[in-house]
């Protein structure tokens, strides 16, 4: 009861309301927050921070920014009446009040201004990009692969790890219930975020996240997708444990990547640390975890092939659900992370 009154007494006040109605339509870090409400950064901040505490807001830190979005339970917020209370509320706020209207325009403003800014940054790396694309088969038949593997089946809460352009996120969103892909490339996370508003997939997000530790609790997810990033890694079995720790009983893991290959240029020009990796090497991570290894595919290229391997978690017996019920989340493990440079991530974009 105490924390229900105190998100209400946090709400309760007009810049506060009409800050929830912003950042329900999209993430915005203090400066563009500050230019939708015509009002100073410090006086922003500190009605962020009472909204923070409350658990109406979470705030998420990506290199020197820090964005804010309504809480969800992605973002750990389970525990929190935060959630479902910002939905009800920001549903009442009316539209057609001139003040919210006038912070919608501007909110449009800014949103086009990123977009502009990820456009050019896009245009300026695609020729890069292209050049790794034509090595293997066309993008739009991994893609159509991928939707016949996972089939018309709920996704539930779903990670696209190593999201780049946040394209599996445009594919896969409509599909789950909520959404979010993690990169370590601030570049890339700011043309996902444009691209993802865009497309109008409120459920989606973007974080900053390290594939060997990512900010989430034990079974969160109920699908997770590695598409062309392992070949980055240093330790990609460490990543598929960290995927395993995170999926709930019954969840499913895809990886897409390359298979052995002797493309050794591309260590040198694009920064790929394994040349690809065999069926059987994939399947001995998932078996490792305590995954089952499930569906796979090839798709030949010239000279890459693309392969498609899939994995499930264990259901959970009757009884571990019952005694699991009212538990929470456990808090990420923690440890050491190990950072990807940037170039490498980059060129982990679908």
């Amino acid at each position: 009861m105490d924390q229900l009154l105190a998100a209400l007494k946090a709400a309760a006040e007009p810049t506060r309301l009409r800050i929830l109605a912003i950042c329900a339509r999209a993430e915005l870090t203090v400066s563009e927050l500050t230019l939708v409400l015509g009002q100073s950064q410090p006086r922003v901040s500190r009605h962020l921070k009472l909204l923070c505490a409350a658990g109406l807001l979470t705030r998420h830190p990506e290199g020197a920014w820090v964005f804010y979005r309504l809480s969800d339970r992605l973002d750990g917020t389970d525990q929190q009446p935060g959630s479902a209370l910002t939905q009800a509320l920001v549903r009442l706020v009316p539209t057609d009040d001139a003040v919210v209207q006038r912070d919608l325009a501007r909110l449009e403003a800014v949103r086009h201004g990123r977009a502009e800014a990820a456009g050019e940054y896009f245009r300026s790396n695609a020729a890069h990009w292209s050049q790794i694309r034509s090595l293997y088969v066309d993008e739009a038949e991994v893609e159509r692969a991928l939707k016949e593997m996972v089939g018309g089946a709920d996704l539930g809460d779903f990670l696209d790890v190593g999201t780049g352009t946040g394209r599996m996120l445009e594919i896969f969103g409509p599909g789950a219930r909520r959404a979010v892909g993690f990169d370590m490339s601030r570049e890339m996370l700011g043309y996902a975020r444009s691209a993802l508003e865009q497309a109008g997939l409120a459920n989606c997000q973007v974080r900053l996240g390290d594939m060997y530790g990512l900010p989430l609790g034990a079974g969160s997810a109920d699908t997770i997708l590695y598409h062309q990033v392992l070949h980055f890694a240093d330790d990609p079995a460490a990543a598929i444990a960290e995927g395993a720790r995170l999926l709930r009983p019954g969840g499913r893991l895809i990886v897409v990547d390359f298979l052995p290959h002797d493309q050794e240029q591309l260590r040198d020009a694009h920064a790929h640390r394994r040349l690809g990796f065999a069926e059987q090497e994939v399947a001995r991570w998932f078996r490792s975890v305590g995954l089952e290894p499930g569906e796979s595919r090839n798709l030949p290229g010239k000279p890459l092939t693309v392969g498609i391997w899939t994995a499930r978690a264990p259901a959970a017996s009757a009884a571990a659900t019952a005694d699991d019920t009212d538990r929470p989340a456990a808090d990420n493990a923690g440890g050491s992370v190990t950072y990807l440079s940037e170039n490498k991530v980059r060129e982990a974009a679908s």
